[in-house]
């Protein structure tokens, strides 16, 4: 049976995260699951502000948070290709949805390039993305199988279209995501002929950003998450991850979060 991933890929300094807050996550509905990769939920409350920085995954997210007891606001954030950070202050709640890369095309019914780097509050997609009207009764509230069945509720009405041509682009972001030793776009393409133009073209269209991108995204994150046990060796980790040598790894980690692989391993 399907159990959501337990690893903490792309956040930065997981256990600090969860020392501050209460994160979990949880499976949508059975039917769901092919272009849903789990919900998240978050609650807080702190007596002073917390700041989370995340490397994000090649993937679309819904998320919908209600500080203290204010009003939900959702959103709809596209791939992300550089750092997101968020502060936290007071109390609060969020109910996200973390599709599968390419599993939000079914949902969007277009090119998921247009949501790249981009956040979309739902109020300004009414004429963009029709489906994107905000249910009357609050998804935050409840118990976390509440706020699930609610979500589950929420992407449901989406109506979202089965399509085998989807089902090949998150079966290729899939094998990206779980054999490190893809390193190249044309020997990836080739081991499942299919061209390099018709490969980056679905990237494009069904993921939003190309398999380049996807390929060092993933690599990147397993950097993280080594990094995250203490200093490994950096050299062979490069080697291992397909970079040329151990300063481009460093480079490379260096720009997408802000500090140096050395300095990240030994907080």
């Amino acid at each position: 049976m399907r159990q959501p991933r337990g690893d903490s890929r792309g956040i930065l300094d997981p256990a600090r995260l969860m020392r501050r807050v209460r994160f979990r996550r949880r499976l949508p509905t059975v039917a769901l699951r092919r272009w849903v990769e789990h919900y998240w939920l978050i609650d807080w409350d702190l007596t002073e502000p917390f700041e989370q920085r995340v490397v994000p995954h090649p993937a679309v997210n819904v998320v919908v948070q209600r500080d203290g007891d204010g009003p939900e606001r959702a959103e709809l954030a596209g791939v992300g290709r550089k750092l997101f950070s968020i502060v936290l202050t007071g109390a609060g709640r969020v109910c996200g949805v973390q599709f599968r890369p390419g599993g939000f095309h079914p949902f969007w019914r277009r090119s998921v390039a247009e949501l790249t780097d981009r956040r979309w509050p739902f109020a300004e997609l009414a004429d963009r993305w029709p489906p994107a009207a905000y249910p009357d009764s609050g998804i935050c509230a409840g118990t976390d199988t509440e706020r699930c069945h609610a979500l589950d509720d929420l992407l449901t009405s989406w109506a979202p279209r089965p399509d085998p041509v989807n089902d090949e682009v998150i079966g290729l972001v899939e094998a990206i995501r779980t054999d490190r030793s893809v390193r190249r776009v044309d020997e990836f393409a080739a081991g499942h002929g299919i061209s390099v133009r018709r490969l980056q073209r679905l990237f494009v269209t069904h993921v939003g950003v190309g398999p380049k991108w996807v390929i060092r995204r993933y690599r990147l994150h397993e950097a993280i998450e080594r990094a995250s046990g203490g200093p490994p060796d950096w050299a062979g980790l490069a080697a291992e991850l397909g970079y040329s040598d151990q300063a481009h790894l460093v480079r490379d980690f260096t720009a997408v979060t802000g500090v140096s692989p050395g300095t990240y391993a030994g907080r």
